[in-house]
C-alpha cells in the first residue's frame, strides 16, 4: 500500500525547496496555488489556494498525490482530477491542520484513486 504522506522518488522533490506559490496542475487543468506545504516526515502535504475555482477555498494534497515537481516552471503536477479534488473531505486550516481523523478521511478519498508510484 502506498503512503499518501510522502512524496514519490519520481516526483523530483527536492528537500528543503520552498513550494510556496507554485502553480498546481491536476489532470484536466488548474486548481490554484501552493499557499503552505509540510515536509514532515510521514505527514508531507500541500495546502492549495484555489482562488476562483473553488472559491475562497483551500485543499490539502498529500504529499503522495505528486507526480511531478518541474522547479524551473515553478509547477506541481498531481494524478487527480479536478473533480477528486473538489469532492475531498472539506479542509478547514485551524482544525485539520495535524488531524489524524482527517488525515484519515483523505486516505480513504484519494487511496483508492489511480495515482501509483
Amino acid at each position: 500500500m502506498i503512503n499518501l504522506w510522502i512524496y514519490r522518488e519520481t516526483s523530483g522533490r527536492l528537500a528543503g525547496t520552498d513550494l510556496t506559490g507554485y502553480k498546481v496542475e491536476a489532470l484536466d487543468g488548474s486548481i490554484g496555488k501552493v499557499d503552505k506545504h509540510s515536509d514532515e516526515v510521514d505527514s508531507s502535504y500541500l495546502v492549495v489556494d484555489t482562488g476562483p475555482w473553488i472559491f475562497g477555498k483551500h485543499v490539502l494534497l498529500p504529499a503522495g498525490t505528486v507526480s511531478l515537481i518541474d522547479v524551473d516552471e515553478h509547477r506541481i503536477d498531481v494524478d487527480l482530477t479536478k473533480e477528486q479534488i473538489k469532492s475531498a473531505p472539506e479542509f478547514d486550516r485551524e482544525k485539520h491542520l495535524g488531524d489524524a481523523d482527517y488525515h484519515s478521511a483523505l486516505v480513504a478519498h484519494y487511496g483508492g484513486m489511480s495515482h501509483r508510484a
